[in-house]
């Protein structure tokens, strides 16, 4: 681990009490007792008129509305002290308080699959994800999940929405992710995000001559056929990614490329909105396109390579607790490296 300097991110503008703090990093596997949670939060004038339960959904983005909603009835979060029904409207300058006692927010079982963790502390923890493991549960993908293995790792990551997670890559992206380990860590960490200051850098291989770096700042959205796929269309989101040239080969260009958001599937949407596909994408390059003259290695790799060829390099961010400038990288997988080394091999031969 090394460190860098990224852009200032700011705490959340809430106070936390945890009544039950999570257990040491190096005792994590037994202890099961429920962390009772307080916090505290003083509205001004920006939610003036708005309804308690949207106003709590935006203060604390990390529980759902109707979570939030229940809580509000049960009295568990009052305002000025009082109880209010969900549809009471802020005047102003109120007090929130929420004070519960966190129950599971996730349904799945912890697995003991192996993690490779580059970094862990009592607040955050930082896993090089590994091609080909599905990050949160669904339908088709109920177990092997890094979920799964984060809830056997460090089981109070169940009281967490997500076990802790405040980003995500695809199943066949390899690379790092930080996943939080209290609520004061996971609201820090959104935040970031939300403020952009978080850094992320990909390398990726792609199809073409990249010529000189640059930015794609287009807006992305489900793809109205195809539902599999996101698209650059108008009305989607927006969508920013920065790339740099690394290395050309003679039909292939190595690139790095930085996210400034985080829309799913982004870079494989914005490399192939330009003409640039990932080499090995199933979704937006389904076929192999080889070069003319490639040699038989060549063509057996890329047959081969079945999945994008996109790893999180590098991320970035401000320690939680510590307020640390923090950068962690992650190198790149055997079959990635393997990839690079038969396009270098193929430069000289050329």
């Amino acid at each position: 681990m090394s460190q860098a300097q990224s852009s200032n991110s700011n705490f959340p503008e809430t106070d936390f009490t945890l009544l039950e703090d999570s257990e040491d990093a190096d005792n994590h596997t037994s202890d099961t007792t429920a962390t009772r949670l307080a916090l505290q939060f003083q509205v001004d004038e920006t939610y003036l008129g708005q309804r308690i339960d949207q106003v709590a959904a935006i203060i604390w983005s990390e529980f759902s509305r109707e979570k939030l909603k229940q809580w509000i009835k049960d009295g568990n979060l009052l305002v000025n002290g009082q109880s209010v029904k969900p549809k009471y409207k802020c005047e102003g300058f109120e007090t929130l308080t929420l004070n519960v006692e966190l129950e599971a927010q996730t349904r799945s079982l912890p697995e003991d699959i192996p993690l490779d963790i580059i970094y862990e502390d009592e607040d955050i923890l930082v896993v090089n994800k590994p091609v080909g493991m599905v990050v949160h549960p669904g339908a088709g993908n109920t177990s092997g999940t890094l979920v799964n293995a984060l809830l056997h790792h460090y089981p109070k990551s169940a009281e967490l929405a997500r076990a802790g997670l405040v980003h995500r890559i695809d199943k066949d992206t390899s690379g790092l992710l930080v996943v939080a380990k209290n609520l004061e860590a996971q609201f820090a960490l959104s935040k970031q995000l939300e403020k952009k200051s978080v850094y992320r850098v990909y390398d990726l291989i792609v199809y073409g001559n990249i010529i000189a770096g640059g930015t794609v700042d287009e807006p992305i959205k489900r793809h109205p056929v195809d539902r599999v796929k996101m698209a650059v269309l108008p009305g989607g989101k927006d969508a920013v990614t920065h790339y740099n040239v690394k290395e050309r080969f003679q039909h292939f260009t190595r690139v790095q490329a930085r996210l400034e958001t985080g829309r799913t599937h982004q870079i494989r949407v914005h490399f192939s909105y330009i003409g640039f596909g990932l080499v090995g994408d199933q979704v937006y390059m389904p076929r192999v396109r080889m070069p003319a003259g490639a040699s038989q290695l060549l063509e057996d790799t890329l047959r081969g390579f079945k999945r994008q060829a996109l790893h999180a390099a590098t991320l970035g961010l401000k320690h939680p607790r510590t307020k640390e400038e923090m950068t962690f990288n992650a190198p790149w997988p055997e079959d990635f490296t393997n990839l690079v080394e038969v396009l270098r091999s193929e430069n000289k031969a050329y």
